[in-house]
């Protein structure tokens, strides 16, 4: 059983505290791969892995990290475990791993990433700091398949690369929104999800 502040821990980045939308980090991998659902759902998966795994690390040797050399310290680790997902990646979904491309390597800079080894992991035990990446990945992932879902469906009429808009739709006239696939409507498409977000959770507005 998780205790009260281990829950919050874990479930507060999934909207409270979530990484996008409250602390409006992780954008840039957030418009780059969310074009189509696949690719946005292996990304996710890469943060949580990387930001779980990294958060346990840096907690377990915390107290042996010299303050002037700790974010060495922490690229270090994160880089290791980029590199672990990224040959997995290229191993199991090669298709996939191209079209992530430099995105997957970048997990290294993420500020997400990078925030919550600096904020939580460098202040807190392994299985705190274990429930924190895995939320905070969570968090980040839930908004890029939102995105995501709505970008593939309505620019390319599909869903996991499989077509779910009718044939009938398009001989009666409906056209796939190109625009949708532009990296410009996925910042839009963002900003509306903050803004429904911010709508309903009126005691974020001033964060």
């Amino acid at each position: 059983m998780l205790s009260k502040q281990n829950k919050e821990v874990l479930f507060n980045p999934f909207s409270k505290d979530n990484p996008v939308l409250v602390q409006i980090l992780g954008i840039c991998s957030t418009l780059a791969v969310t074009a189509k659902l696949e690719p946005a759902i292996v990304m996710g998966m890469s943060v949580i892995a990387v930001m779980a795994f990294s958060n346990v690390i840096i907690s377990l040797i915390r107290s042996t990290i010299p303050t002037t050399i700790r974010i060495i310290v922490q690229l270090v680790v994160v880089a290791a475990l980029v590199i672990v997902v990224q040959q997995f990646l290229i191993a199991y979904d090669y298709d996939v791993s191209r079209q992530l491309s430099v995105f997957i390597g970048l997990i290294i800079t993420n500020c997400i990433l990078m925030g919550r080894l600096e904020a939580f992991a460098l202040n807190n035990r392994p299985w705190p700091s274990f429930l924190d990446g895995i939320g905070n990945g969570l968090g980040y992932t839930i908004i890029l398949v939102i995105v995501a879902f709505f970008r593939e469906l309505l620019g390319s009429g599909t869903l996991f690369g499989y077509q779910v808009i009718p044939q009938f739709c398009y001989d009666h006239g409906y056209m796939n929104n190109g625009l949708m696939i532009l990296p410009p409507m996925a910042l839009i498409t963002v900003a509306c999800i903050i803004w429904v977000h911010r709508a309903r959770n009126k005691d974020l507005q001033e964060k």
